[in-house]
């Protein structure tokens, strides 16, 4: 059993989305990590925004 939950990437798969985020040139490189550190947020609050006002 694992305390990842269902879905989830995992640091291995992290780690493979870094490599390939510091990769591409430094505009995109800024959007990925823009949206990396999104998906993380709602995964770590659980994405619970939606019942907020």
């Amino acid at each position: 059993m694992s305390d990842e939950p269902q879905g989830s990437v995992g640091e291995g798969g992290l780690v493979d989305r870094l490599d390939v985020i510091e990769e591409q040139p430094l505009a995109a490189r800024a959007d990925a990590y823009a949206n990396l550190h999104e998906q993380l947020r709602r995964t770590l609050e659980g994405d619970d925004d939606h019942g907020r006002s």
